[in-house]
């Protein structure tokens, strides 16, 4: 086969852009497991996100040094917040008594409820209900309380799993929506698509939409993890989790399914030595949480358990992109176990992004 001489500059440079440019790719090995090619000369840096590697760039004649900024691998707490509200459509609404004898008292409602667009929740209240009469009494400016969790009969997420969920409450004013406001046409449809029972009630005189104005915001991200309250005006600009309604199940099947899996992860890609347990506790579009139990080297008797996030390498943006990420994270902690290596001495899950998030804070 002949070349004109145009082919052969065209390939040349092809060739010389690609080796300089250090373009990283990805080719299928022996049994069909993935294998990761780098260019010639250069190495996996530290599984650690706090160790990103410096980089030498001239300015000016002279070379100063660069560190990236670590990769983004966990939600902020204003997306959690706006994840759990979204995710649940159904809470516990506090309002003050005015019942004799309990005037003052904290009274608690289960309610159902949906978001509007700034994040809002709006509730479908009868004129009658005990909450309905405690606001209507305490007068306009006066303060409640939606409470709401994942995994529990208060969410769409799955069975509930004690304290060991993420929980946000919102506090602020509340306020009857007039039929003629501007979104109150969507404020109808989303409301009968999420509560079936909504369309027998919503047009009875006795039934009136109320939004919920967020004044202050605490998430609690579990047991024994981060809390914190969220400015509401950082909660009304989050974006829901893309994973939320899914995360539920996900975990479900990894911790049913997948123990040796994620056994060999802490091992291999965490560095845990004498594991006895490992819990998939969070999956979101930028990682997952692992809690892992193991004994203490020097007093085996007593049990350490940390959190860790294992960040995937680029944000996913379906369930099968997370599976995938995953299953890529357990291939590489098998693969290190059973000293595969990828060529110039590179080590499987070196590069996956790793964070400790808390140092047995439950013993």
């Amino acid at each position: 086969m002949r070349f004109s001489a145009e082919s052969v500059a065209l390939l040349a440079c092809l060739l010389f852009s690609s080796n300089q440019s250090g373009v990283l790719g990805f080719s299928c090995g022996a049994n069909n497991r993935i294998s990761s090619q780098t260019p010639s000369g250069t190495s996996r840096s530290s599984t650690r996100i706090a160790a990103a590697a410096a980089t030498e760039t001239a300015v000016n004649g002279s070379s100063k040094q660069e560190t990236p900024a670590p990769p983004e691998i966990r939600l902020n707490v204003p997306e959690k917040a706006r994840t759990v509200s979204s995710v649940c459509t159904s809470g516990t609404l506090c309002t003050s008594s005015y019942m004799d004898d309990i005037e003052g008292a904290p009274f608690g409602s289960f309610v159902d409820y949906v978001l509007d667009d700034n994040g809002n929740p709006v509730l479908l209240m009868n004129e009658m209900s005990m909450h309905t009469v405690n606001i209507r009494k305490a007068g306009a400016g006066s303060l409640v309380t939606l409470f709401a969790q994942l995994g529990g009969p208060t969410a769409t997420s799955g069975p509930a799993t004690g304290q060991d969920v993420s929980r946000c409450s919102i506090t602020g004013t509340i306020e009857k929506i007039e039929e003629d406001a501007e979104d109150i046409p969507t404020l109808r449809m989303r409301y009968g698509i999420a509560h079936s029972y909504a369309d027998q009630v919503m047009d009875s005189p006795r039934f009136q939409f109320y939004r919920l104005i967020p004044t202050k915001i605490y998430f609690v991200g579990g047991f024994g993890v981060s809390s914190e309250w969220v400015p509401p005006e950082e909660y009304k600009e989050a974006t829901p989790d893309i994973l939320a309604k899914d995360a539920s199940s996900i975990m479900g099947r990894l911790n049913r399914d997948h123990g040796h899996d994620m056994m060999l992860t802490a091992t291999e890609i965490l560095n845990v030595l004498e594991v006895e347990k490992v819990r998939v506790t969070g999956v979101d579009r930028l990682g997952m949480d692992l809690r892992v139990t193991s004994r203490m080297p020097r007093r085996k008797n007593k049990l350490l358990t940390d959190e860790f996030r294992v960040g995937f390498r680029i944000p996913v943006i379906s369930v099968e992109d997370a599976k995938s990420e995953i299953l890529k994270v357990f291939q590489e902690a098998w693969e290190k176990k059973n000293g595969v290596t990828w060529g110039d001495d590179e080590v499987p899950g070196a590069d996956v992004p790793v964070l400790k998030t808390a140092e047995d804070n439950l013993m």
